[in-house]
Parts: structure tokens; sequence; C-alpha cells
């Protein structure tokens, strides 16, 4: 695969994604690939992974389950096959409160609760395609974390099913997750200096 097929206008399925050479990661958003490379850098990974201490340590006594990337999140417009699929995504961090959403392949339907930390290679399509898909898809909640700015961006589906305002916060004192009831997340411990 090369980097042409994101400008290609041909739409792809999931079932085009599972013969593309293993090593190599994309996402399908409205059928549009999406290389994922380069892999992100080490403030990327330092926030995410003191993102998942916390998140982790509130689902330990929980029934949802936490998954990060690589695993693929499959969004079907109306019940067809996975091989039909054209929206499949790998976000930083997701939870799952369905269990009927999980399989061996990862994750079929809209999580829950989602992160993507930002890159410079994916924040277009972070806050610009993802937004529209997971809206569309019913996630309920999803963080936009930037980690050189320091800042997180909020977006809650309305009883509407749309996302209103999102909420922006500086990366300072406590921030709660809506979805999940309790858990707040420590802000300067997920931006302190690396």
């Amino acid at each position: 695969m090369t980097e042409s097929l994101h400008k290609s206008e041909e739409r792809f399925t999931y079932g085009d994604y599972l013969k593309w050479p293993e090593g190599e990661r994309w996402e399908l958003i409205d059928g549009v690939a999406y290389d994922m490379t380069p892999a992100p850098g080490w403030r990327h990974q330092k926030v995410l992974l003191r993102l998942v201490e916390q998140i982790a340590a509130f689902l330990k006594e929980k029934p949802c389950e936490l998954f990060l990337a690589p695993l693929d999140v499959r969004f079907p417009e109306s019940g067809e096959p996975d091989g039909d699929v054209f929206n499949v995504v790998q976000p930083d961090l997701g939870v799952v409160c369905d269990p009927g959403k999980l399989d061996e392949r990862g994750v079929r339907g809209a999580p829950d609760f989602i992160i993507e930390i930002i890159s410079p290679s994916t924040a277009a399509k972070d806050q610009i395609q993802k937004v529209a898909l997971y809206e569309r898809h019913g996630v309920k909640e999803y963080w936009l974390v930037h980690p050189v700015d320091q800042l997180v961006t909020v977006r809650l589906l309305d009883e509407n099913g749309k996302y209103g305002i999102p909420l922006i916060r500086a990366g300072k004192e406590r921030l709660a997750v809506a979805t999940l009831s309790g858990l707040e997340i420590d802000l300067d411990a997920v931006f302190a200096p690396i």
C-alpha cells in the first residue's frame, strides 16, 4: 500500500482492509483509506500511558472494558456484514460497556468513550472526520487530548444525538468523564513534565 491510497477516489471496505499487508496500519472513514504512519512520538505515548493508568484503575471493579490501539473498531451503517463495512478506526483509547460489541476482531459498534491523542499527522482527521463519524454512530463521549498545548476538548452527545458546543479545558486539575460516573481524570498528572 502507498500513501496515494489516502487520496484515491476509490472506496474501500473492511473486507479490502483485511487483505492488505500485515504490519501496515490504516483506518477507513466512509471508505477512504488513511495511513496511520508514522508511529506516534514519545510525548503521545507518555500521555496515553498516564490516561490508561487512571482509567484502568477506575474500571477494575466495573463491567466496562478498556482497549488501546491498535484494535479495529468497526462502525456498520445498518447491520451489514464486516466485509462490507466502510468505517474502521483504531482510536488511541476507548471504553466499551456493552460486551456484545466485543468480538475476536475488536469492537463492532460505538464504544461509550473514545480518546484520541492529537499528533501533527492526525490532527485534521481526529478533529473533523472522526468527530462526524463518532457523532453519526453514537459515541457518547469523545475526548481530543492535545499533548503539546496541554488542552482537552470534550464532545458529548446531547439528547438529539448531536455533539453540542465542545468543552475545552486547560490541562490542569481534574476533569470528570461523563459516561463513567465517578471517574475524574487528574490532568495535572496526565500533562506532568516528561
